[in-house]
């Protein structure tokens, strides 16, 4: 039956042919593949492991493989000679799709899990809440932002050290293109510049018990360098504007004025890129940096 549904979608038998829905679900084909490409965007990169995260039978997993490499989605990169083994990659086209898989995760999380309304958080115990600290133990995928000078950064620190990532929906430079239409009006938005002042004024606490401090959200990095500048944040802030890390960790978003912003929340991640402990949802901005402190303090 699998075999079927997948033979059955084909570009080429598509009848619109010059709709894009209709050639991209040519390649998808199914709601599975998207299943693959999740869980490869989130560092699952070998058959066996594909096959026992996702529960689907051998056959119809090196189907789905083989199409999304014959599409240029996905590459082989082999780390053995004998027996052949592959590593399963994204390859440029591959991540193209990233947006698309945070798209679907923020309409599932509003309209199907929740009662459609926009936010900006979530509340304790619900399944997005479940889902985020399920990270705890998780590592971190290999994933390159851009940071607010422009350097290819990964969002760790390296050098043995702690990282405290936080995760804010948006913060802006007066006099530059600000905060859009009705930010205000969604709950969980406000408070991003008192986060970031209230973590600069603790960066040498936070150096002093062996962690480095990153802000990251999904702002363009000329935007991330003007609030830089203008708040004289002594830390850098990362720009995960094409996804890479919102899909790799299936992070929560919300969509405000045609751009997908995170919920806030906050990761720490040891010195070997380990998960140890999330905050969210975050209600208190300010004080969830001294909570952060305490616990970098107690690792």
């Amino acid at each position: 039956m699998e075999r079927t549904i997948l033979e059955c979608v084909k570009r080429a038998d598509l009848p619109d042919s010059d709709c894009g829905i209709a050639q991209a679900l040519g390649v998808i084909g199914d709601w599975w593949t998207f299943l693959v490409v999740r869980d490869i965007a989130g560092g699952i990169t070998r058959f066996d492991s594909l096959q026992r995260e996702l529960g689907v039978s051998r056959r119809a997993l090196a189907e789905r493989l083989a199409r999304l490499v014959e599409h240029g989605v996905l590459e082989r990169r082999p780390y053995s000679d004998r027996p052949p083994r592959y590593d399963y990659v994204l390859t440029t086209k591959g991540e193209g799709l990233l947006p698309a898989l945070i798209a679907l995760q923020d309409w599932g999380a509003r309209h199907v899990m929740g009662d459609g309304a926009l936010t900006a958080t979530s509340e304790d115990g619900s399944a997005e809440s479940r889902r985020v600290h399920k990270l705890v133990n998780r590592k971190m995928p290999d994933a390159v932002l851009e940071r607010h000078d422009g350097e290819l950064v990964a969002p760790n620190a390296p050098g043995g050290v702690w990282t405290v990532l936080y995760f804010f929906p948006g913060a802006f430079a007066p006099g530059t293109q600000g905060y859009p239409p009705g930010w205000a009006d969604v709950p969980g938005t406000k408070g991003c510049t008192l986060e970031a002042l209230t973590y600069a004024s603790r960066c040498a606490d936070f150096e002093a018990a062996g962690a480095t401090i990153r802000g990251v959200s999904t702002q363009r990095p000329d935007q991330l360098a003007a609030f830089v500048t203008h708040a004289r944040l002594p830390y850098p802030l990362l720009s995960d504007q094409d996804s890479r890390l919102a899909a790799g960790l299936l992070l929560p978003t919300f969509r405000a004025a045609g751009v997908d912003r995170f919920k806030r929340l906050t990761l720490l991640v040891d010195a070997d890129a380990i998960i140890r402990a999330v905050q969210f949802p975050i209600s208190d901005p300010a004080g969830s940096v001294d909570d952060m402190l305490a616990l970098v303090r107690s690792q």
